[in-house]
Order: C-alpha cells, then structure tokens, then sequence
C-alpha cells in the first residue's frame, strides 16, 4: 500500500508534467495576467484555440487586486459590463453618473481568473518569460524559465513554449514588445518604428487609447491592455478597468482572425 505523503507528491509532479507538456506548442501564449490577458485567453479558448498564459508573480490578477490605492474597489464604464456579465462578476451603478459601475477589485480579480480558467485556458504562475522565439523572422514562442531563478540570478537554462501568436500583457513596461525590438530588430507598427511610451494619465483619453492601440505590432506579435498604450503612446487612466476589458476582447479577435488565415 502507498505512504500517502508520496502520493500526493507523485500526484502534483505527473499532473503538473501532463499539463505542462499539453501546452508547450500553443496556438496564443499570453505574458502576464492582467484583466486584459484574462479577458482574452477565455474569449481565445471558447473560440477553440489552445491559449496559456505566463505570468511571473505567484497572484495572477496584475493590477486589479489593489483596487485605487488599496481601496479595493475599482470602475468600469457600460461599454464594458457585458464582459463582467460573462463572467458573472457583480457591480453597482454609481449614483448620479449613469453609465459608469463599482465593483470589488478582489471579486474583480477572482471572477477573471476563474473565469479564465473554467474555459479551458492554462495559467501558469511564477514562470517569468526571458526571451521570444524568433525564426526565419516570424515570432515562433516563448523563452521560460522559474521566476524564483531569475530573481536570485541562478544560471539555469531555460525552456520554450511554442506559438502561432503571442500577446504581450505585461503592462506599462511592454516587456515582450521591448525585447522583441531589441533583440529580434524587428521594426512595430508604430510612427518610429520603436516604443514610443506611456503618456501621464488622462482617463478619458487613455480608457479610448487602450483599445484603439491594441493590435498586431510585427506579425504574430500583438499587445494588449497598458502594454498596448506604452507601445503607441498612450496615456494611462488608473483604477478604471472598462479599457482594459475591452482591449482583450479586441485583442482575442484580432489574434483569432490571424490565426483562422
């Protein structure tokens, strides 16, 4: 008869094995698990495409559990309620300013999560991503690794996730996009060719710019949510999240057309 100590840590290394191997050939690799790449790997997933997303921190969720300076509540405007109806999140109407809601950035954070996970799409927490995979000048995945072994500087190699499309949703740095445009030399679909950086906030123009940014920078590369807005030069707006919601529903479409050519 098995100790039950080793079987629950066979358990965890073979299942984590399965899931890991399941997914190291993506259709859509999302970095970072903001609300955006949430939003957007439920829609990806739904739509039938295989999507994971790597998020370097031990909490998905990026920005949202904080609410406005840890009042942990946060906005979003009517554009985006269809998207907290999806995924059964709850808000209040805020008196007297019609079209705009509350909600509880905890149930917010939870809700996408959860959301995120129930329609097929894989997070895996506290694997950093360290470099792309770029062959024959396309975007081809992603390089990973323990986020534990890059901190403390350890040199242990890495692995890598392949992929038909990746989505940056690492927030204001742009992390993917920076390194794919140092690295890789590839020029963006931006006026210089480069990142051009956020602007300071401004909600109105900011909640508009983080749609209107999020597309396909360099062919099978794309950004989302702030990541979006720091490549073009948008401005950012702080605890309203409606923008980043809609940026990846947007982004999902743009990735699932790319991929259905």
């Amino acid at each position: 008869m098995a100790v039950i100590e080793h079987v629950i840590s066979s358990a965890i290394v073979s299942r984590f094995a399965a899931k890991l191997q399941e997914n190291l050939d993506l259709d859509v690799a999302l970095v970072g698990a903001g609300p955006s790449a949430l939003v957007a790997a439920r829609y990806l997933a739904e739509a039938g495409y295989k999507a994971a997303i790597f998020e370097r921190k031990l909490a998905p969720g990026g920005g949202t559990w904080g609410g406005g300076m840890l009042f942990n509540e946060v906005v979003v405007q009517e554009a985006a309620r269809p998207i907290l109806d999806d995924f059964n999140i709850n808000y209040v109407p805020i008196p007297d300013h019609p079209g705009y809601y509350t909600l509880d950035s905890v149930e917010m954070a939870s809700g996408l999560i959860f959301g995120c996970m129930k329609s097929g799409a894989r997070i895996f927490n506290a694997v950093s991503v360290e470099d792309i995979v770029f062959k024959s000048g396309q975007i081809g995945g992603l390089v990973i690794n323990w986020t534990p072994v890059e901190r403390l500087g350890m040199h242990v190699d890495p692995l890598t996730v392949l992929a038909r499309a990746v989505i940056d949703g690492t927030g204001h740095p742009s992390e993917i996009i920076n390194l794919a445009a140092a690295k890789a030399g590839i020029k963006l679909d931006t006026p210089t060719g480069g990142v051009l950086g956020e602007k300071p906030m401004w909600v109105d123009s900011g909640e508009a710019s983080t749609v209107e940014n999020t597309r396909e920078y360099f062919p099978g590369l794309f950004a989302c949510g702030m990541s979006a807005n720091n490549t073009a030069g948008g401005y950012r707006m702080g605890p309203i999240f409606g923008g980043m919601m809609l940026s990846g529903k947007r982004v999902a479409e743009l990735a699932a057309a790319r991929l259905a050519k």
